[in-house]
């Protein structure tokens, strides 16, 4: 009998399959739909086709069909495929949505389309298929129309990394555990003991690679322990280059326990390093983080 590795076994469970019950968690997440409603208003002008890699219950591709003359919205379970034509037959524009049933990993339009929106993002790009779906769609894409690409949402990725001590006591229960913070808001468990170090940026429009490494150094700004790091990623979900700025969607941190965690003091520097791949398990980034205090030279 094969017993399923780390990887494995969350590539099994999840991969294009996140079942119905948590799409009510999405709808409602005002800070993602309000970020992707802006970069969809903004992107897809009147008339454009448009197409939806993992479409979930459509609700995306929806918004985009208020201007656009053609969705195509792709989703490979066929419980969300049934759900997603049910709801955005309950919708204005709904009837501009085309739902495919098909896998994102092979699927291309019948035609050039003019923007691509890819929604299978993860924070530190960990366990779903972003990166992986976006390059193999390119490729595909190329082959069949051409070198120009249509403009994706989100465009680019930008992750960093803060070294943190976490107060892990639960009702007097200990348990250094894997933990998920909504940014921005007061976290009285969580003393921040040097300021993030962005790690990676990940552009959609070129070559990406799943591949994600970074050693660097933080210095320690108060006495702690560092018990944890924290990661943080922010989605570029459409740039305005008229005006300089960009719509984002700022995702739950991801934070993560050391196995050894360290004693410092202000001034110190602490030294970080990790390695993982773009949809791989948590997990595989958790057991290659290294933190240790730079000695101070003799």
């Amino acid at each position: 009998m094969h017993t399923l590795h780390d990887d494995e076994a969350e590539n099994h469970y999840l991969g294009q399959f996140i079942p119905l019950h948590y799409h009510h968690n999405m709808l409602t997440d005002k800070n993602r739909m309000d970020n992707f409603k802006a970069a969809i208003e903004f992107t897809v002008f009147e008339g454009a086709k448009v197409l939806e890699l993992g479409g979930g219950t459509g609700v995306l591709s929806c918004l985009a069909a208020a201007t656009a003359s053609k969705v195509w919205c792709v989703e490979f379970n066929p419980v969300l495929v049934a759900e997603s034509r049910r709801l955005l037959a309950l919708n204005p524009n709904g009837h501009k949505v085309e739902v495919v049933h098909a896998d994102a990993f092979e699927y291309l339009p019948p035609e050039p389309v003019d923007v691509v929106i890819c929604e299978m993002i993860h924070v530190a790009m960990l366990r779903e298929k972003q990166v992986e779906i976006i390059e193999a769609f390119k490729t595909r894409y190329r082959q069949r129309f051409g070198d120009k690409l249509p403009v994706f949402i989100p465009t680019a990725v930008v992750m960093a990394v803060q070294p943190l001590q976490q107060d892990y006591n639960f009702s007097g229960f200990y348990a250094p555990i894997i933990q998920f913070q909504r940014g921005q808001i007061e976290q009285p468990a969580t003393i921040e003991l040097a300021a993030p170090e962005v790690y990676s940026v990940l552009d959609f429009t070129q070559p990406t690679s799943r591949e994600i490494a970074w050693q660097g150094s933080f210095k320690i700004e108060q006495d702690g322990t560092v018990n944890a790091l924290r990661f943080i990623t922010k989605n570029v979900l459409a740039i305005d280059t008229e005006h300089s700025s960009t719509i984002d969607w700022l995702i739950d941190y991801l934070l993560l326990p050391l196995q050894q965690p360290v004693e410092a003091k202000a001034g110190d520097e602490l030294l970080v390093s990790f390695s993982h791949l773009a949809g791989g398990s948590i997990r595989s980034l958790e057991k290659n983080i290294r933190a240790t205090l730079r000695q101070p030279k003799k």
